[in-house]
């Protein structure tokens, strides 16, 4: 088992950034595809982005492509996302994930 816990959400103007952190607990996560979801008020959660093992491989969402950035330090078990040129339509709860479990959420709320 492993639990993760997100952090670094907040309130930001739009244009601005942020750095989500995701800390894995548990289990070592060096082997695993980490990833990053968020769902929006009356919406269903959607992917964002995903980083290998490795990371040799990262993978983003169209919406999020440019903006934002996935990387990961397996020394400290912690997956980050920094997201850059925020929109109000990023305002969302922001989840990690592996294949075994998923984080509690953070929430990003960007105001106009």
């Amino acid at each position: 088992q492993v639990q993760l816990v997100e952090s670094g959400g907040g309130l930001v103007q739009a244009g601005g950034s942020l750095r989500l952190s995701c800390a894995a607990s548990g289990r070592a996560i060096t082997n695993y595809l980490m990833a990053w979801f968020r769902q929006a008020p009356g919406k269903e959660r959607e992917f964002v982005a995903s980083i290998s093992g490795s990371s040799a491989v990262t993978n983003y969402a169209d919406s999020v492509k440019g903006r934002f950035t996935i990387s990961r330090d397996n020394a400290k078990n912690t997956v980050y996302l920094q997201m850059s040129d925020l929109k109000p339509e990023d305002t969302a709860v922001y989840y990690c994930r592996n294949s075994l479990s998923w984080g509690q959420g953070t929430q990003v709320t960007v105001s106009s």
